[in-house]
This record gives C-alpha cells, sequence and structure tokens, in this order.
C-alpha cells in the first residue's frame, strides 16, 4: 500500500519493488545510501557549475565587436557550441538532474526517515562541497528547480 502521508516505520519501500527494508539494519543501511547519494547530488552539483564557468570563457571585446559586425543579430557564435567542456557540462546536467528526480521520487515514499536522510545529506553535501560558492561567479541562466 503507498501512503499519502508522511509514517515512520522501518517498512518502506524506495523508488524499485525489490528495495524493500523489513529489518532496522536494511532500513539503516537505505538511509545511509539515501544520505550518501544526496550528499553527491551536491557534490554533481558544484562539479558541474564549475564546468560551466570554466566553459564560459569572455571573449576579448575586440574579438567580440569583430564577431558581432560579421554575424547577423540573432545568429548565435557556433564556434564553441561543441566544445568539450560544454559537452562534459551537459552530461554532468543529465546526470544530475537523473539523481535529484531519483531523490524527489524516494522522497514521495512519505516515509520521514527517508526524507530526513535526503536532507541531511542535501545539507551535508551543501556544506563540504558548495561552501567555495562565496568566491565564485555563479552563472544562474536556468530557472528550473532541479537544474
Amino acid at each position: 500500500m503507498m501512503h499519502m502521508t508522511f509514517y515512520w516505520s522501518k517498512d518502506v519501500t524506495l523508488l524499485i519493488d525489490t528495495w524493500r527494508t523489513s529489518t532496522w539494519t536494511g532500513y539503516v543501511l537505505s538511509l545511509l545510501a539515501c544520505l550518501i547519494v544526496s550528499a553527491f547530488y551536491q557534490y554533481l552539483e558544484d562539479l558541474r557549475l564549475r564546468v560551466k564557468i570554466a566553459s564560459a570563457g569572455k571573449p576579448s571585446s575586440s574579438a567580440q565587436n569583430e564577431a558581432s559586425a560579421a554575424a547577423p543579430l540573432l545568429q548565435k557564435n557556433l564556434v564553441g557550441k561543441w566544445s568539450l567542456a560544454r559537452l562534459a557540462g551537459a552530461l554532468l546536467f543529465g546526470v544530475n538532474s537523473s539523481i535529484g528526480y531519483l531523490l524527489m521520487l524516494a522522497i514521495m515514499s512519505f516515509n520521514g526517515g527517508v526524507f530526513v536522510a535526503i536532507i541531511l545529506g542535501l545539507t551535508i553535501g551543501c556544506f563540504v562541497f558548495r561552501t567555495a560558492d562565496d568566491d565564485v561567479t555563479l552563472i544562474v541562466d536556468n530557472p528550473c528547480a532541479c537544474a
């Protein structure tokens, strides 16, 4: 039976039918897995932002003026479109989005322990991996909450 309100029990099914816990050991290991994956999510998000910042090198003003004079206003410059850094960033975005959606689905099991483990993992991951955001200029161009 799927719960529609938060409940506190060691009996939980996470993501797939075969991931069921019925013992305290299995439940604690599942909570630990949720915590580790959510901290890893924050690590990948930090890595993705660093790759994006590294790939967003600003051209010099003279090169930018020459490019804008030669190209129509609405045409984008495709020179750096297929760079290795952009492809790596896109791959990281896909993996990170997948992990984010899986974490969301795990929380939708409505088990209180799973919820706390994921939130605690995201918090720890943010503290450990994302504290250097103070000295990094963030590039925010995606309004998607999962990004």
